[in-house]
């Protein structure tokens, strides 16, 4: 294809994604550093805030804890899942993302009936005798990780799957015939050779945990704030615009800095080729 077709065929979706996305993008962020010359002002006066800090500090903490429980959750069971037959594969794999499927606001509810002062877990615990009065377990960083987890647990399992299941039987047979124990087999073979999938997954899992705002405003409350629901309260209930856009660019800047780090993981773990994610 000759240059001249190329960029007629490009040029058109190039130029609308810059100008719906990156022009507003940059409209926003770059007024944050000019007040009204360049400063980094805007930024210091954020983590020179107590309130501020401590809600940042809140959600790199909790997100990265969600990341790592879907890690443990999600390896073993997309594994489990990659070696079934390709009808039982489809339909656990439907059955583990019917949660997307559900509206966000309905999630939170249904978690709240079970995590509230007189949700099902506070009542089997007083039934049986456990607990003399209800567990505080609602509008905790415990409820944020939870619901978080159950949101996007899938996420980490659908990705994982279709990566070990591009892996091969063949791979399984020759690890076996090696001596290698499925238990080696998994965390010697089918790890290092999904890692990629999983560095994929996990920035997924990361990015979208730090700038959700339902589930966090729900089970946390205002007590418990994120860095979404910090960045709601300013834009739309404070019209602190300049606070909104700096809260955005530290939510983009995290979120590249976690997918680099992932990124150089995986390189040290896997040494067949570079690759970036």
């Amino acid at each position: 294809m000759k240059l001249q077709h190329y960029v007629l065929a490009v040029g058109p979706s190039l130029l609308l994604a810059g100008v719906c996305l990156l022009i507003p993008l940059l409209a926003t962020i770059i007024p944050t550093f000019f007040t009204p010359s360049f400063s980094l002002s805007s930024y210091i006066d954020f983590f020179s805030d107590s309130f501020f800090r401590t809600i940042f500090y809140r959600s790199l903490r909790l997100s990265l804890l969600t990341t790592l429980i879907t890690i443990i959750i999600g390896l073993p069971t997309s594994y489990y899942i990659s070696l079934r037959r390709e009808k039982t594969r489809r339909l656990l794999l439907s059955l583990i993302m019917f949660p997307l499927l559900t509206n966000a606001v309905v999630r939170g509810f249904a978690w709240i009936s079970i995590l509230g002062r007189n949700g099902i877990i506070n009542q089997f615990f007083l039934s049986l005798g456990i607990i003399d009065e209800p567990l505080k377990l609602l509008y905790t960083d415990f409820a944020i990780v939870i619901g978080s987890v159950y949101l996007f647990l899938p996420v980490m399992i659908s990705t994982l799957t279709s990566v070990m299941v591009g892996i091969g039987e063949e791979v399984l047979e020759a690890s076996y015939s090696l001596g290698c124990s499925p238990s080696k087999t998994f965390f010697k073979i089918i790890i290092p050779l999904s890692f990629y999938g999983l560095v994929i997954a996990s920035v997924l899992v990361f990015s979208g945990t730090i700038s959700a705002y339902t589930t966090p405003t729900l089970l946390g409350g205002n007590q418990n704030m994120m860095l979404a629901s910090l960045l709601y309260q300013q834009s739309n209930t404070l019209s602190n615009w300049s606070t909104s856009a700096v809260i955005a660019f530290i939510m983009i800047v995290v979120s590249m800095g976690v997918m680099k780090l992932f990124n150089l993981l995986a390189g040290k773990v896997d040494r067949r080729g570079e690759k970036d994610v």
